[in-house]
């Protein structure tokens, strides 16, 4: 089981994490969606596609668009579709 930490609280868990350029990828249903609020920022990586991101919010703390996503990744990458990356301020464990 995968863990993604920030702040010292878990904000995500799952066994059905995906490996992709040397990012975990976790599922959108493996998030503790509490702690994650929608951003207005986007950005678009050529690999990729179009990027949407989260701030993730812990104990008052807020890591500002720490968390991202691609709802319709171009078709290569196609396999991260509903699953989400965090930034390198969260430590993830195995």
């Amino acid at each position: 089981m995968s863990k993604v930490i920030w702040n010292g609280i878990v904000v995500a868990e799952s066994d059905k994490t995906i490996q992709l350029e040397g990012k975990k990828y976790f599922p959108h249903t493996a998030v503790h969606g509490n702690y994650f609020i929608e951003s207005e920022k986007h950005s678009v990586c050529p690999v990729k596609g179009k990027a949407n991101y989260y701030h993730v919010e812990v104990n008052g703390k807020r890591s500002a668009n720490g968390a991202y996503y691609f709802p319709n990744p171009n078709p290569k990458v196609k396999v991260i579709q509903n699953y989400i990356g965090f930034g390198d301020d969260f430590k993830i464990v195995d």
